[in-house]
């Protein structure tokens, strides 16, 4: 058998599809921003902040990793929205090469144990990706919990690693990228995500709202883009803001309008820096009952998208 140099397995091309999983709010988005070196999924301290499956494409010398970020995978699945977005999590693991796992570096739920089981079905190699490591002053204190989480399974690797910060995500990368199956690439170099600019607005908006209103306001907020268009060097954006009552829909405005305008600085801002252009943009709130349970007002407002 004849070895490849180096320099002709460097010419290699890799393209495969990645799926960060794990329940919510342990940091899959925050972990996927990280290694695109952008913004792409939207976060907040909230869990189930992401509700779709959003695709971040990396293409690196010869490689292109697609990765797939999932929403949490949790227990409540009384609501059609709940139930939709434990279907975008589980699908993800249909067509992927490898999955990234992560888990809270101190933490082990009832819902980390329901995503494990999955996974120990799926045959997939699995990166256990140990989250918010940064935040333990005795390192050597991490040692059994890496020892005792290796146990859970026969992971491909245990990285610890803190999104946020990036510490070891240049080596989460590696072991991802070593491990991507030969192929051509499925996406122009260009291309960051799958996802249409009015999407990435719209979630843009839901993400100020949720970080402004913390508890107050429960999940039954979505954003709808009923206006896109460039005027010259503007880039004019309409968004509409469905509630389900008339107290969410005052939470949301407050006091004289001071709430709803804070939510509009603060999403343009963002969307001036991911369209590179100046934005107009307007926001209005409306009530439609009982949305977030209704399957075929979900399917209008766009949560359809499940393969």
């Amino acid at each position: 058998m004849v070895e490849q140099s180096s320099s002709e397995q460097s010419t290699i091309s890799r393209c495969g599809y990645v799926a960060i999983v794990g329940r919510p709010n342990v940091g899959k988005s925050t972990l996927m921003n990280r290694i695109l070196g952008q913004k792409l999924s939207i976060t907040s301290r909230r869990p189930q902040t992401t509700r779709h499956q959003i695709l971040g494409i990396k293409t690196e010398q010869g490689t292109q990793a697609i990765y797939v970020d999932t929403p949490g995978l949790h227990k409540d699945g009384g609501k059609a929205i709940n139930r939709y977005m434990n279907r975008a999590a589980s699908s993800a693991l249909r067509d992927v090469d490898i999955v990234i796992f992560i888990v809270d570096r101190d933490r082990w739920t009832d819902e980390d144990q329901a995503v494990l089981e999955k996974l120990q079905h799926s045959r997939l190699p699995v990166i256990l990706a140990v989250n918010k490591t940064d935040r333990i002053d005795d390192k050597q204190s991490l040692l059994p919990q890496l020892e005792q989480l290796s146990e859970k399974m026969a992971f491909a690797e245990v990285i610890p690693l803190s999104a946020k910060h990036g510490h070891n995500v240049d080596l989460l990368e590696q072991q991802v990228l070593k491990r991507l199956p030969e192929g051509i690439h499925y996406f122009p170099e260009e291309q960051i995500t799958d996802r249409s600019s009015r999407f990435l607005a719209a979630e843009l908006v839901r993400e100020k709202i949720m970080r402004q209103l913390g508890d107050e306001l429960p999940y039954q907020i979505t954003v709808e883009i009923e206006e896109f268009s460039h005027d010259g060097s503007v880039l004019h954006i309409s968004a509409l803001i469905l509630v389900e009552r008339d107290g969410q829909k005052r939470i949301l405005i407050g006091n004289r309008g001071d709430r709803i305008k804070r939510i509009g600085q603060e999403a343009r801002v963002d969307m001036e820096r991911l369209f590179d252009t100046q934005v107009m943009l307007r926001l209005w709130v409306k009530i439609k009952r009982g949305w977030s349970d209704d399957e075929r007002a979900l399917r209008t407002l766009g949560y359809d998208d499940i393969g």
